[in-house]
């Protein structure tokens, strides 16, 4: 889709969206059988549409709030640590959390301290995180502002918090909702248009799902994999794990995490596990490439070589570093390459070496041509592997879980995420291979796998449905999910594989050019690093 994008884009920036009405609506109450969130017996409403033929949208609105949610504050407690800079975290040990508790209660106030346990997932959970610190119990947010402001009084801070947010199981919580979901069904037997996936103009210029919708013309659209947000972790926009666009590998995989792989007529969806090899081919030996497509040097979630730190395992949400890299760039990732020391090889379309920087590395990228970028000791090394007017051969490719080169077609589209949620129509959820449950913070996995989020899940059925799913959360009119949770919603739509793509604030769905969920950023819809497009046939 990128590929035509770029052909196409004047034309494709005027198709009219609302030209593709939502047709066959309609409205069903569902009883137990009902997405398996809060109490079975929780009404639940469903309305369903054709969005194109192929393509339904199905809006689900399930519980109503209960008394088990309120507005609470939790307690940052100090750290334990040695080391004076250590911050306040909101779960500790019982003894940690006890003598927090008892500087408040020194205070006059009424804390509580509370254990937390936490689903069970297939490779985490199932234990008593550790215990927080919270007080009081009020309807509105208001009323745990003016509470929070005497813990601060008494020496220590906090953040107000809704109590339908937590994670813990619903027999402990008690939450009744409400939770918001949207669901696109693309039936491949009936379906006639296109699933692809579109980063826009290039990779580290991020964009709306809405504006890469509007864009590529498509009928809907929901975000799609993790991305670099923050300058200092790279380019923003890059895709932070696993990219194929148009069957072309742009972007390498984070170590062995799952990713969701989908050809553009829905066929053969699945989720599968890359590794990758790569290696630059001039004079000498072959040099084994560090990345693609990126800012050497940070390698966002981690994931690279042995020689990465502080690991070269899986760990999301970390900038892991290695002074000495090398990268390969095509046209995809932008107007110029990263600029810095070091040193840049340029050939062109044929893979003859044009120009040399040995100065330093950064500037533009031929048309249908490449760069390589080194820094640290791969400079010298990369100097003498390249010679005006010779070929330097830039290859990269997939890796399967047996070991097997991966063979892409210009139909295939491969976008990251994590953690798996169901394999063999079995409930998974891999949180600790894949990063997000790391043994040292148990507070990453308390706020991003424990607690309720807004999440994106995308995934095919027993029947051969690419299904897409969006789950508002971070507000009272929609609580969102946990890992656990999400990996159960999408058991009970029938999936056979399934996988979490990016949440929080980057959740969006699409549907004829309007944004359909709700985004939690208090800015409004997040611009993202890339998106699934669903189109229709021309």
């Amino acid at each position: 889709m990128t590929s035509r994008l770029r052909r196409s884009l004047s034309a494709l920036a005027v198709v009219s969206l609302a030209a593709v009405p939502a047709v066959g609506a309609r409205a069903q109450s569902q009883d137990a059988a009902g997405l398996p969130l809060g109490p079975a017996n929780l009404a639940e409403t469903r309305q369903t549409s054709t969005l194109q033929a192929g393509v339904t949208l199905t809006t689900i609105t399930r519980g109503q709030t209960g008394p088990g949610s309120t507005w609470t504050v939790e307690v940052a407690i100090p750290s334990s640590s040695p080391d004076p800079d250590a911050p306040a975290t909101a779960l500790s040990d019982k003894a940690g959390a006890d003598a927090a508790a008892a500087k408040l209660k020194a205070a006059g106030l009424e804390p509580r301290v509370e254990d937390v346990p936490t689903p069970k997932l297939a490779d985490a959970g199932g234990n008593n995180l550790g215990y927080r610190v919270r007080l009081g119990s009020f309807p509105t947010k208001a009323e745990a502002d003016a509470l929070r402001t005497k813990v601060i009084a008494a020496g220590l801070s906090g953040s107000s918090i809704y109590t339908g947010w937590d994670g813990e199981p619903d027999d402990v919580s008690g939450s009744t909702g409400p939770w918001r979901v949207q669901v696109l069904t693309i039936d491949p037997k009936k379906f006639r248009g296109t699933l692809d996936a579109s980063y826009g103009l290039d990779l580290e210029a991020r964009e709306t799902t809405s504006t890469l919708a509007t864009l590529t013309g498509a009928t809907a659209a929901v975000n799609a994999g993790f991305f670099v947000l923050d300058p200092k972790a790279g380019a923003p926009g890059d895709p932070a794990g696993v990219a194929v666009y148009d069957g072309r590998l742009v972007s390498e995989p984070t170590a062995g995490r799952p990713a969701l792989v989908i050809s553009d007529k829905a066929l053969g969806t699945s989720v599968e596990r890359f590794r990758w090899q790569g290696e630059v081919r001039g004079i000498g030996r072959p040099l084994p490439l560090d990345g693609l497509n990126r800012v050497p040097g940070l390698i966002r979630n981690c994931g690279g070589t042995t020689d990465d730190l502080p690991t070269a395992k899986p760990l999301h949400d970390v900038t892991c570093t290695d002074p000495d890299e090398l990268i390969a760039y095509d046209a995809s990732y932008g107007v110029a390459t990263p600029s810095g020391p070091g040193a840049e090889v340029i050939v062109d379309r044929r893979g003859v070496v044009t120009a040399i920087r040995t100065a330093t590395r950064g500037g533009a990228i031929p048309e249908g041509g490449r760069t390589v970028q080194a820094t640290g000791d791969q400079v010298a090394r990369l100097l003498a592997a390249a010679k005006l007017g010779q070929r330097l051969r830039i290859r990269a490719e997939l890796v399967d879980q047996r070991g097997h080169d991966v063979r892409l077609s210009p139909k295939t589209t491969i976008v990251n995420g994590g953690p798996e949620l169901v394999r063999d129509g079995r409930i998974t959820g891999t949180p600790k291979a894949d990063g997000m449950a790391p043994a040292d913070n148990v507070n990453f996995y308390y706020g991003w796998v424990h607690k309720r989020n807004p999440r994106t899940i995308a995934g095919v059925d027993g029947q051969g449905r690419t299904v897409l799913i969006t789950a508002d959360g971070r507000s009272t009119a929609s609580l969102g999910l946990g890992i656990a949770e999400a990996a159960a919603v999408a058991k009970s739509f029938g999936l056979r594989e399934a996988i979490n793509l990016d949440g929080g604030g980057s959740t969006t769905m699409v549907a004829n050019g309007k944004v359909i969920n709700a985004p939690s950023d208090a800015t409004g819809e997040r611009p993202v690093g890339d998106a699934l497009v669903i189109t229709p046939r021309r």
